[in-house]
């Protein structure tokens, strides 16, 4: 029995269809499971829909036209069908958006508390504040600052604290690694990883990086085209020869290849079927 199976799960998407436009369909059908305290990895390609499954789940889909037409979404046990952005936060899911979205002209600090608004416990906001600072050292040095002025690894920290100021039950977070240096996005994964351990936040983990993705997480989806092609747990998916090949750069052979190549490889039938 894997951990997916033995942990409940927190969070559940049932057989959802997004539309944007009442004309597009962007998700066909997509279900999946996040257990209580994991980490999950949702790989897929450029407009594959892992960001239209990530605004499903957060309510952001009416500020885009979009709309869920089909399936429910159940966050412990609770269908989060028609409750607004602001209502699924307090229900216990914060989602850091792609491109970190920090408010430019505060400061750090101010946009840490901006994370804390719907906390009444001052004191404890500021003992959470000061937790932040320990994952992410650098902010402390620049909580005085605006947020403008910070490097994009900076930036990246800051969104992820700020999620962090509102106790989220589960963080999702969307291309953490986008427009970051190596060395910044094996830092910030690792403090990712520390965050589930350390604080139990569960965790869902929209990424183009396969790699790092899936060496943080226990149990990953894969999308192509707004529908779920393939799930498992990590040591699975690692091991299939078609993740090797469309996500981790390696041919039938085991040899390397460059990711510009792999994405122009024609998906299998039983993929897009």
């Amino acid at each position: 029995m894997t951990d997916q199976e033995k942990s409940p799960a927190i969070l559940r998407v049932n057989n959802i269809e997004v539309i944007y436009n009442h004309v597009v369909l962007v998700l066909k059908g997509l279900s999946l499971e996040v257990p209580q305290g994991a980490i999950v990895a949702l790989l897929g390609s450029n407009g594959a829909g892992k960001s239209t499954t990530l605004k499903a789940i957060s309510g952001f889909l009416p500020l885009e036209d979009g709309e869920i037409s089909d399936g429910s979404i159940e966050f412990m046990g609770e269908n989060l069908a028609g409750l607004a952005p602001h209502q699924i936060v307090r229900k216990g899911i914060f989602q850091v958006l792609e491109g970190r979205r920090i408010f430019e002209d505060l400061t750090v600090e101010e946009n840490l508390n901006c994370g804390a608004y719907i906390r009444k416990d001052r004191a404890a906001v500021r003992l959470d504040l000061e937790k932040c600072f320990n994952y992410f050292p650098a902010l402390k040095d620049r909580r005085k600052r605006l947020a403008g002025y910070l490097s994009g690894g900076e930036q990246q920290m800051l969104a992820i604290s700020r999620a962090l100021l509102a106790q989220p039950k589960l963080m999702m977070l969307d291309e953490p690694s986008l427009g970051l240096a190596p060395l910044l996005v094996d830092e910030i994964f690792a403090i990712i990883k520390e965050i589930n351990q350390r604080e139990g936040t569960t965790i869902l983990l929209v990424e183009q990086n396969a790699q790092i993705a899936l060496s943080i997480s226990s149990y990953g989806y894969i999308m192509e085209n707004g529908r779920m092609v393939l799930d498992g747990p990590v040591d699975q998916l690692l091991n299939d020869q078609d993740v090797q090949e469309f996500y981790l750069g390696f041919g039938d052979q085991g040899e390397e290849k460059s990711y510009r190549d792999v994405k122009h490889y024609k998906r299998r039938k039983r993929w897009l079927s």
